[in-house]
């Protein structure tokens, strides 16, 4: 997605034939969550339960903000060699800026920076940092990270 991971996130995922969902993310040491438990995800392998076709995974990326993706294997692909996995091999758009405040926020964050006249544009561009195209999206850039390494970097 392009975003830090320093905010609580979650993969739920159920096996098929599993009676349910096991969470893997970034614990909650601070209780918010309560006693539900979530596996380390710079520990676990998520591709062992995207083995069968039709599995489905919710994600969850900063609860306050509240993100929601739904996730579907819908086919799996004969390696190729010479080829680095994982890859992205389609997708839509450009990942929202972290922080924006969820979907109505980023909603709000568009409508300003695509629109010149919009009394918020100087000042969301400048937030961001540089224009931004929402339609700027090329599989071929996409960049899996080491979860190990994107948890350090996050939480160093």
């Amino acid at each position: 997605m392009g975003w830090l991971d320093y905010h609580l996130h979650q993969f739920s995922i159920k096996r098929p034939h599993a009676r349910k969902a096991k969470l893997i993310g970034i614990p909650d040491d601070s209780g918010f969550l309560g006693d539900i438990e979530i596996l380390p995800g710079w520990e676990v392998d998520l591709a062992r339960y995207f083995t069968d076709l039709g599995v489905k995974s919710r994600y969850e990326y900063d609860f306050g903000d509240g993100w929601e993706h739904d996730i579907l294997l819908e086919g799996l692909l004969i390696k190729e060699k010479g080829i680095k996995y994982p890859r992205c091999i389609a997708g839509e758009g450009k990942c929202p800026p972290e922080d924006c405040g969820g979907p109505i926020g980023y909603s709000q964050f568009l409508e300003a920076v695509l629109d010149p006249m919009h009394e918020e544009h100087k000042a969301m561009l400048e937030w961001y940092g540089s224009d931004y195209y929402t339609f700027d999206f090329n599989p071929e850039n996409v960049h899996f990270d080491n979860p190990k390494k994107r948890w350090k970097k996050a939480f160093s």
